[in-house]
């Protein structure tokens, strides 16, 4: 394993750990910075352009597996969220709404990066309502560290039909903006 790789799984787990610590009152704290639309300041990058979906495995609050590497056949917005993170509550619901609007055409994906997984995931999927996001998990970090570069959240990720990433957005985006619409649309096609 390379140095630089090394140090930046080291780098994101110490950055997950100390973000998840004590995340009650502290999620509740980002969730009203999240309320007041704080700026989601992503953007997207090519420069991973056909990398392939990484093949880890994660699990709903049942225990239902899902291995992310064995998706193929449909386009999938991959986002790595947590409930801690203000810009990553501030996405979700615009996600949901992707997801209903695109269903059929691009699944959308949400694997939460919360430590204390579905203790916290399924009572903020339970308050949201969520219509047409599912709360994966994967409280271990398995995901975000096979991401180079990892530890910036949200971290969403388009892979074409095919599993090869389109791009990447690191930081928050506004995945109803024209601009969001039409990179989806864009690699729809492909």
């Amino acid at each position: 394993m390379s140095l630089r790789l090394s140090f930046t799984i080291l780098a994101s787990a110490l950055f997950l750990a100390a973000c998840d610590s004590g995340a009650g009152d502290a999620a509740q704290q980002q969730e009203q910075l999240a309320d007041a639309k704080q700026e989601l300041a992503g953007e997207i990058d090519r420069s991973f352009e056909g990398e392939l979906m990484p093949a880890v495995t994660v699990t709903d609050p049942s225990g239902k597996q899902l291995n992310l590497g064995a998706l193929q056949g449909q386009p999938v917005l991959l986002n790595l969220w947590a409930t801690w993170c203000a810009p990553c509550v501030v996405e979700m619901p615009m996600l949901d709404q992707l997801a209903g609007t695109k269903q059929g055409e691009l699944r959308v994906i949400t694997v939460s990066q919360d430590m204390r997984g579905a203790d916290v995931v399924v009572p903020f999927f339970e308050a949201r309502q969520f219509a047409h996001l599912e709360p994966w998990l994967d409280p271990k970090n398995d995901l975000g560290a096979s991401y180079e570069g990892g530890g910036v959240m949200p971290l969403t990720v388009l892979y074409n039909a095919s599993g090869e990433e389109v791009f990447r957005v690191a930081g928050g985006y506004h995945w109803d903006s024209e601009e969001a619409l039409a990179a989806i649309g864009e690699a729809l096609k492909e």
